[in-house]
Formats: structure tokens, sequence, C-alpha cells
């Protein structure tokens, strides 16, 4: 059984971020990581650009520099694995937390590694960064189980002289359309949206609305999908039915935090907005000695905390679990 002061589950940015903060502090933590550090970046389309700067990236103190101002997918590893080895964050990559109970003062963790094997730690303080990007929303529609549905877009290549249905109005659906039609991908968008989203990144918008002009991409506002097969779809504008051949889906319609995970734990979610109850100066839950960071204090509304706010939940942290450990 090993023991820590305090244990970080999830190794993307923000519980990175959080860790050298309380390095910062004089406490070592042990980050544990289901998959291996910024799992959800890994995870980003193979070409994806950041929607923010690489300044706004950084964590740490440790300069983020890139060529252009918006890094990619790949810089954006390259930087983070710099920052843990750089840094000395103790990280368990391929360890999976299945539950956290508390026992008396202390927390009582166990955890699956990749062999199998189990494991137990004991903690003072837990943080709980573990994002939202592993658990996409469901349309709940006949085939969607089917397996060429995907709710993750990797890249546009093996899609080439197919029909492909793109749903979803915002920026990764945008992106996904984008690509699979450089890559020779027939494409339709359904957007159960009235108009386009104004969350869309503005230098990719304009380039959009012209294959839409020019017939290049097919696409239905106020779209609602209803049915999926083997070979086609069906979705309603307006009461009216339309079925289209159709031989790929992506649902790009956002990701939600497990809620389940946190509930288990003794933690509060306010069932309107999804967030966890806690208090915003500390970012300590309603359950005393858990902390959160990152996106999962944001409940159902992901666009709310990016990694360009999410990575100062840290310093709140340290600060508070500091002045507890004097």
């Amino acid at each position: 059984m090993q023991k820590e002061t305090a244990i970080i589950i999830g190794g993307g940015p923000c519980g990175l971020a959080a860790a050298i903060s309380l390095q910062k502090v004089g406490i070592n933590p042990l980050v544990i990581e289901k998959g291996n550090i910024v799992n959800a970046i890994y995870n980003y389309p193979t070409h994806q650009t950041f929607f923010s700067s690489s300044e706004k990236l950084e964590i740490g103190d440790v300069a983020f520099i890139t060529e252009n101002r918006k890094p990619v997918r790949n810089q954006a590893l390259a930087y983070y694995r710099e920052v843990v080895k750089r840094k000395s964050v103790r990280v368990n990559a391929f360890e999976r937390v299945e539950k956290v109970q508390k026992d008396g003062e202390i927390f009582k963790v166990e955890t699956t590694k990749r062999d199998g094997s189990k494991e137990i730690y004991i903690a003072k303080y837990i943080v709980v960064a573990t994002g939202y990007y592993d658990n996409p929303n469901y349309m709940n529609v006949p085939g969607e189980e089917l397996k060429k549905v995907a709710h993750y877009f990797k890249e546009g290549h093996p899609y080439f002289d197919r029909d492909v249905v793109v749903i979803g109005g915002k920026n990764s659906s945008v992106d996904a359309a984008l690509e699979l039609v450089k890559a020779g991908a027939r494409v339709t968008v359904l957007y159960r949206g009235s108009e386009y989203s104004p969350s869309i990144k503005p230098w990719i918008l304009p380039e959009f609305e012209a294959l839409v002009r020019n017939g290049t991409i097919q696409m239905h506002f106020q779209a609602h999908v209803k049915e999926i097969t083997e070979h086609t779809l069906t979705f309603t504008v307006d009461g009216e039915a339309n079925t289209i051949q159709n031989d790929f889906v992506f649902a790009m319609i956002g990701y939600h935090p497990d809620h389940s995970f946190l509930t288990k734990m003794g933690v509060r979610i306010d069932e309107e907005t999804g967030r966890p109850i806690y208090n915003e100066d500390r970012m300590e839950t309603n359950a005393e000695n858990i902390f959160i960071a990152g996106v999962i204090a944001a409940g159902n509304n992901a666009n709310e905390i990016f990694i360009e706010n999410g990575r100062f939940h840290g310093d709140a942290i340290a600060q508070t679990i500091a002045l507890r450990e004097e």
C-alpha cells in the first residue's frame, strides 16, 4: 500500500498544471492516468489546430514556442511531454482508478494497471482532473450502435469516395467536414440548429460556407436524425423525412463528464447544470479534501472551461492544501 499526500486523477494539461502547483508548495503529488499524458489531445484529429494561441496553453512556467501563433496537435503533445520531463512530474500512466473511498481522515484509492494487476494507495487529498472527452453524447436513435458510426474523428483519408454524414454544427463537425472533403469524401452535414454556431472558429467558417454554397458540402439546418442503417440515414427537417445513401457517420455532438465517478466519492452534482458542487476559491467540492481541476468543473457546458483557464485551478488547490499542511 503506497502512501501519498495528494493524488491527482487525470494527466491532462490541467491535471499536470495542478501537480506542478503542488510541487511549488512542497508537495510532490502522484498523477494517475488511465492512458498516457494528455490522452485527450492524443485522441484529437491528426491535423488539429488549437483555438488557443500557444502561450495560453503553457503550464508550469515552461514556454511553449511555435512557428505559428496557434499550435497543432503534435506540437502540443511534444510540449507537454517536455513539461513532464523538465518538472519531474510523477505520472503512473496506463493505470485506471477504479474506486476512491474515504477511510477516516484519508482516502483509499484502488486502481488497475495495464497488466491487470491491482494497486492500493492512501492519500490525504484527491484532485479529480478527468475531463470529459472519454464520454461522448449519444443521439439514442436506431442504428447508432453500428460500426459505421463514430463519435471521434481522426483523419479523412479512409473515407475517399465514400458518402459520409457529419452530425453537429460546431468546431469539431466543421473541422471534420473540411478534412473529409479534402480527402475526396462526399459530405453531408446535419445540424439541429437554425444557423451556423457562433462558436465556429472564424478562420475556418468562410471556407466551409463557400463549400456549402457551391454544393460541395450538403448542409441541412434544423435536421434531426431518426434512423441509421448499414447503407442509409434518415433525418427530418420541419417534419419532412429524408433518406440518403450513407457509408459512414461521424456524430460530433459533444461530450460530457463522468458524473458517476464523482458521486461515488460523495460529490454532489447540480442536476440542472451538471456541475459538481464546489467552492470556486478553493476548487474544493462538498466532499472535504476532494478537489476538481479543469473542464470537469464546467459540468454540461464544456465551452466554459478550457486549458487556458483550467490550468490555473491548481494554484487555488495548492494554496488550500498548503495551508492545511502547516
